[in-house]
């Protein structure tokens, strides 16, 4: 696969050069997310993380950036937004 159509940004571009995840969301992400996009959303993960104190090792947590990954990157939406005063909480 030389290049792919970005579903974020509509643009053609190179694919990430493997799968993010050993699961179905990561084959996705690899066919449908060009390198540009998944860095900025690894910017925005980073954040969530920071702002919410998230383990990713904890399944909740992961589950949490999960839909973040399946809104931001293929739902077209802004993400969660982040909110210091719900710093260790995880909106459901």
């Amino acid at each position: 696969m030389d290049t792919i159509r970005c579903r974020r940004c509509g643009q053609q571009a190179p694919p990430l050069p493997r799968p993010p995840f050993r699961n179905d969301l990561g084959e996705r992400i690899l066919r449908e997310i060009c390198g540009t996009c998944w860095a900025q959303w690894l910017q925005h993960q980073t954040l969530l993380i920071n702002h919410y104190g998230l383990d990713p090792r904890d399944p909740q947590a992961r589950e949490f950036l999960y839909r973040q990954i399946e809104e931001v990157l293929f739902g077209g939406g802004p993400g969660e937004e982040i909110d210091t005063s719900r710093r260790g909480t995880i909106r459901h």
